[in-house]
């Protein structure tokens, strides 16, 4: 069945290129002084997509032209000897070089696919995306999603400029195999990069090289985001192992994905997600040069499916559990990596938040557990159970040591023993030599997930240290029923609190069943968030922004806290 043209949407993009383009246009020859090598060619795609859609103020202008020319100029200056790109951080950087040449390619599409007017746009762009052929062609990655943003440079030079050669090495990086795992997340686990590299890279590979295998990856990826939505237009990233991991992601970047495959399959599910993603408007302006590359993309969207409520899920690679109902979402996390590797690392899943809560504009951002305990760090759970009825698990054993005196076999005259990490330093004390004195604190936690929130247990065995529990809220809100603190710090013993934002709010109740009474707000000296050693050596921290309310105490202890959504 044929669909007909979404004309609204087809203005939305229009409309959202001009916003970048008109203004170029205007000053076509000011040089774009400090753009990006990345940022130039954006800007090039969007004046051409601008310059051939008749929706756009910019259709057929000269003008338009001319700012290409010079902003082509830049990006040419910007090009080094070996066809790679200068600037940023990673120096001659074959991938972060690849993300400006998809872009030229396109564009290179575009200028070649219109009049005579646009004959020299086309040359530059041709002689731009000739001299880094051979570099991305033999070039190395350093992240996983490198490899699929460097082949979709490759397969698109192979469109414009056919090379044989290009696809040996396309299929070299494919025969590793795609990282999506069998819950449908890659290995990254990143909204970000599954919206901005691995997804757009994977569906123009599928469509140069007629490789529905890969088609079939992003189409998992995105049915396993549609449980990552959260009810304020983002998508969950606590269990990210890259930066977006502490950042709120919206769904806006994923929507030329979901419409596409809805529009392709028919999937009403992705039809609601397309939508969703829209809700603010389309502000993307490289989606008109999308449009024009992929008309499919301005056909009308199938009808969305209804949510259905409630619903749960969990996501066993990712240790992810989740429930959304009409009157709460609530998400639980144990999927850190910190405590097999046993160190704060960019490409780990750091996060020590272990649980959300959604009550609409009450917004429970993070629970996290700090204790003091060898300043190792807040409580990341090494293992997560299931146990069935929205019932989970969460645990992690902490193991410090003191080391006896040496083997005597073991003993050097000179004193010069192996400089060794044990976990928590390094010394010259060869530590895998001694014998071990080893303390031990075990922290059990146990969630259940209800229509109106969760019923959490915590217990925590092992020698009398302190802890604290933070609920960090979405600013905002008013807090009733704990004790101030003072700058956005509340304390709150046995006994309730709530959060209100509006009308709705999340109400808080605490209740002590074995162990010392919790603290009160005179023992500010551990009523706060430990980030640990990793983070404090360096002076720096993970602490989130918001309005922090503490439960404390000393372990041993075992309490209840129960969250409940209320909204009209």
């Amino acid at each position: 069945m044929q669909m007909t043209l979404d004309r609204e949407f087809v203005r939305e993009v229009a409309r959202a290129a001009d916003r970048l383009a008109v203004p170029l246009a205007a000053r076509p020859d000011e040089e774009p002084a400090g753009v990006s090598h990345r940022g130039l060619a954006h800007r090039v795609k969007t004046l051409l997509a601008a310059y051939r859609s008749p929706d756009s103020t910019l259709h057929g202008s000269g003008r338009a032209i001319a700012a290409m020319m010079t902003h082509l100029a830049a990006l040419r200056a910007l090009q080094t000897s070996s066809g790679l790109f200068a600037g940023g951080d990673n120096v001659q950087s074959p991938p972060d070089s690849a993300f400006t040449i998809n872009d030229v390619c396109d564009a290179h599409i575009l200028a070649t696919g219109a009049g005579s007017e646009l004959r020299e746009v086309a040359a530059a762009l041709a002689e731009i995306a000739g001299a880094a052929s051979e570099s991305l062609r033999t070039g190395g990655v350093h992240t996983p999603n490198h490899r699929w943003e460097l082949c979709a440079a490759l397969a698109r030079l192979h469109r414009s400029f056919p090379d044989g050669r290009l696809l040996d090495r396309i299929d070299a990086w494919l025969a590793e195999g795609v990282d999506i795992d069998a819950e449908g997340l890659y290995s990254e686990r990143s909204a970000n990069y599954a919206a901005h590299v691995s997804n757009p890279s994977l569906l123009l590979l599928a469509d140069v090289l007629g490789r529905n295998d890969l088609l079939d990856a992003v189409e998992r990826n995105l049915t396993a985001t549609l449980d990552l939505i959260r009810p304020d237009g983002t998508v969950e990233t606590v269990h990210s192992r890259r930066q977006d991991q502490s950042h709120t992601f919206p769904l806006a970047p994923y929507l030329p994905h979901y419409r596409l495959l809805a529009i392709r399959t028919g999937r009403g599910d992705f039809s609601r997600a397309a939508r969703l993603a829209a809700t603010c408007g389309v502000d993307d302006p490289n989606l008109l040069a999308e449009t024009i590359l992929t008309p499919d993309l301005c056909r009308e969207l199938p009808a969305p499916a209804p949510v259905t409520l409630p619903r749960d899920r969990y996501i066993t690679t990712a240790r992810l559990a989740s429930r959304a109902s009409a009157t709460a979402h609530t998400v639980v996390y144990g999927g850190s990596d910190v405590p097999e590797h046993r160190h704060i690392r960019s490409g780990l899943a750091c996060d020590p938040t272990f649980l959300r809560l959604f009550a609409g504009d009450a917004v429970l951002e993070a629970v996290r557990l700090s204790r003091g305990f060898f300043d190792l760090g807040p409580f990341r759970a090494m293992d997560m159970t299931s146990l069935g009825d929205g019932r989970y698990r969460l645990t992690e054993t902490l193991t410090a040591a003191y080391y006896q005196p040496l083997p005597p076999t073991e003993r050097r005259a000179d004193g010069a023993y192996e400089m060794a990490d044990e976990g928590r330093f390094s010394a010259a004390m060869s530590f895998a030599q001694r014998p071990r004195d080893e303390v031990t604190l075990t922290t059990r936690v146990d969630v259940e997930l209800r229509d109106d929130g969760a019923d959490i247990r915590f217990d925590m065995a092992g020698p009398r240290v302190p802890w604290a529990l933070e609920l960090t809220f979405r600013p905002g809100g008013v807090v009733h029923g704990a004790e101030p603190l003072g700058e956005g710090r509340w304390c709150l013993g046995s006994g309730a609190m709530t959060y209100r934002v509006g009308e709705d709010e999340i109400h808080v109740e605490v209740g002590v069943h074995a162990g010392e009474p919790l603290a009160g707000p005179d023992q500010t000296d551990f009523l706060r968030y430990d980030p640990g050693q990793d983070y404090t050596l360096l002076g720096g921290t993970d602490a989130m922004n918001g309005e922090h309310v503490y439960v404390g105490g000393f372990a041993p202890h075992t309490l209840s806290v129960s969250l409940r959504a209320r909204r009209p």
